[in-house]
Order: structure tokens, then C-alpha cells, then sequence
């Protein structure tokens, strides 16, 4: 019985994961549609582009706490059930980057889900695992964002980090070892959805953000629109 109720909260941690916010909240403050904008992705970096940066943060913490609520719905139903508190914020991160809200057909007429580059949600499921782990990830991703310059590398930073932490905390007995697949897993995910912005930054196209941004402000701007937390 408990497998099809383990099902059951995966699929609706997916569907939370699916709620577009950042479409939502451009939409709400600006009439735009964040598909059209930038990357066309839903996330919190693209929202700042299309709405500017209150839009950006809020839709961040929404994509956040979809993955983090979805931690707490599976400890709710299933207590004890590490695989399943493991894989619901997994499926959280994947109706973010694939949200079965957003099917559209491409050119070539196929169908397709379109979403975000999954890192506020991997922030989210991480913290609603060990919330502590926020004390590792916020300072380094934000250090690696701003300065660094690129949302990208910030974003694929969140599952190594969060890899890192569990592996470290499990090896000195204080987290279970289950938890380490959710680092791995993310960091899959979002390592597909990021494939984009690696080949521009091997190509030294890829789109600066924060200080260095600010830096070459005035410069010849890079040609990539497409990076996206």
C-alpha cells in the first residue's frame, strides 16, 4: 500500500513543481509573457530580465519553497520513508524544468515542456531536507554569482554543494546516506538543462551577471540571452 501512496505524492510533488511563478508573476506585473523574454525560461533570473528585481526574487522563493513543501508533504504522509522524502523534491526540480502546464509545440512541431533551469527548486529540496545546508549554499552561490559572473556556474554549484554536505554529514553519522542521491540527482538534472550555457562558456559567450556585469557595462555586450537559475 505504501508504494502507491509513495506514487501518489511523487506525481503531486511534480504537478506543485509545474506551477509556473515566474510566468505568473511577469504576467501579473507586466502583461509580458516570460517565454518571449530572454531565455524563455520561467526561473527567477529570467523574471528579473522580464520584470525586474522584486519579480525576480519573489519568484525565486516561490520556486523554493515548491521543492521544500514538497520535502514536508512526503514526512507528513509517508513519516520515515527516506526514499520517498529523498525523490519527492526531485520530482519538484523536474515539473520545474519541465512543467506539464507549459506543453507547447516547437518549430518542428513536436511537443514539448518548457520551465526553468531547475536551481531555486534544488535550493529548495535541499533545505527542506537540512535546512542548515542553506549556510553552505547561499553564501557560495551568491559569492559565485555575483562575482564570478555567471548564473550558470551558481546554478550547477547548488547540487555539488549540496553533494558535498549530505556526503560529509552522512560519513560523520549525523544524516542518512539516502540523502546523497538527491545531490546526484539534481545535479543531473540540472546539468541537462544547463547544456546551453556550458557550450558558451567553453565558446567565452556565455551572459555575465552582478559585478562583472557591472564591470564591462559599456563593453561590447555578449551575445548569449540564455542563462537561467
Amino acid at each position: 500500500m505504501s508504494i502507491f501512496i509513495s506514487i501518489l505524492i511523487l506525481l503531486i510533488s511534480y504537478i506543485l513543481g509545474s506551477i509556473p511563478f515566474g510566468l505568473i508573476i511577469v504576467r501579473l506585473t507586466t502583461g509580458q509573457d516570460i517565454r518571449k523574454v530572454a531565455s524563455g525560461r520561467t526561473g527567477g533570473t529570467n523574471a528579473m530580465r522580464a520584470a525586474g528585481i522584486w519579480a525576480g526574487i519573489a519568484t525565486a522563493l516561490f520556486d523554493i519553497f515548491k521543492a521544500f513543501g514538497s520535502v514536508y508533504l512526503a514526512r507528513f504522509i509517508l513519516p520515515g520513508n527516506v526514499w520517498t522524502e529523498v525523490l519527492a523534491p526531485v520530482m519538484a526540480v523536474i515539473g520545474h524544468n519541465y512543467s506539464i502546464f507549459l506543453l507547447e509545440r516547437n518549430q518542428d512541431g513536436r511537443l514539448q515542456l518548457r520551465g526553468g533551469a531547475g536551481g531555486a527548486p534544488a535550493v529548495g529540496g535541499a533545505a527542506g531536507l537540512w535546512t542548515p545546508i542553506l549556510l553552505f549554499i547561499a553564501p557560495i552561490g551568491l559569492f559565485i554569482f555575483y562575482f564570478v559572473g555567471y548564473a550558470s556556474v551558481a546554478t550547477i554549484s547548488v547540487p555539488i554543494i549540496t553533494t558535498l554536505v549530505f556526503a560529509y554529514q552522512a560519513y560523520r553519522g549525523y544524516l542518512p546516506w539516502e540523502w546523497i542521491a538527491y545531490g546526484i540527482l539534481t545535479g543531473m538534472i540540472l546539468a541537462w538543462s544547463l547544456r546551453p550555457n556550458f557550450r558558451r562558456l567553453l565558446d567565452g559567450n556565455e551572459r555575465l551577471v552582478g559585478y562583472r556585469a557591472r564591470k564591462n557595462r559599456g563593453k561590447t555586450p555578449t551575445d548569449s540571452e540564455n542563462t537561467q537559475v
